[in-house]
């Protein structure tokens, strides 16, 4: 086996996009979410990814429950190799930011920045821990929004610029024991978080928002993560890397 990886949110769209190219390259999966087991998605991402996938439901922003799902990811696969922090919600109106509400800002910061952040530092204390032969990585999926500012989704756009600097520090603390650490910056992807704007957004990025003059895929990401978990980058440990198409280079 050539790892084990966890990936949150990996039941749909990029997660299970990730899952997939992962699994094909020799991991265990292990995908953590919040529907329940029997929920039809969960069953179909299980059946598409293949017989080496576990799923268990956890709330990211469940810190609590942290301990526990380390434990039956381990119990299920062996010591884990790779978290790649999926999970994120947005935000829950799009508005003006002048308006938003405290436990909007609230229910955002619990998954993509509070939440993400504890579970990578108990992942990471596995990783040290855990005497591996294969390389063991840490891939924080983030969003341009970490730097291009959206104010009809502050909330969204903050949580994302923290989590980049979430990653930032575990690449500093945990580069002296070889493990990479890395953030990719989706541009707009089509999934069902995006789906509300497809109409609105699809004019834009033909008609140049994008400079690739297209949507893009969860493949795009998932195709990404493969080389950074396997180690192929392993000296690159840090490295920011935006998957969207030429969106967030500055232009005139």
């Amino acid at each position: 086996m050539t790892g084990v990886a966890l990936i949150t949110g990996g039941q749909q769209g990029i997660g299970l996009a990730i899952a997939e190219v992962l699994a094909g390259a020799g991991f265990g999966i292990a995908l953590a979410s919040l529907p329940a087991p029997d929920d039809p998605a969960v069953i179909a991402a299980l059946a598409r990814i293949g017989p080496n996938a576990t799923y268990h439901q956890h709330d990211v922003a469940d810190v609590a429950g942290i301990s526990a799902l380390l434990q039956a990811v381990e119990a299920a696969h062996g010591p884990l190799t790779t978290l790649v922090s999926n999970a994120g919600v947005p935000a829950r109106i799009r508005g003006d930011m002048l308006d938003v509400a405290p436990e909007a800002w609230d229910a955002v910061m619990a998954v993509n920045l509070r939440g993400a952040f504890f579970l990578a530092q108990a992942a990471a204390k596995r990783l040290l821990s855990n005497e591996t032969l294969q390389f063991r990585a840490m891939v924080f999926v983030t969003s341009v929004s970490a730097t291009l500012a959206s104010v009809e989704r502050a909330e969204y756009c903050v949580s994302k610029s923290g989590a980049a600097m979430v990653a930032q520090l575990f690449a500093l603390r945990l580069a002296p024991h070889g493990i990479g650490v890395y953030d990719l910056r989706p541009g707009i992807i089509e999934t069902g978080m995006t789906a509300g704007i497809r109409d609105a957004y699809t004019a834009r990025i033909e008609g140049g928002l994008v400079p690739a003059r297209r949507w893009g895929q969860p493949e795009d990401i998932a195709r990404t993560v493969l080389p950074l978990a396997r180690g192929d980058f392993a000296f690159a440990t840090g490295a920011v890397i935006p998957v969207d198409g030429g969106l967030s280079i500055p232009r005139l």
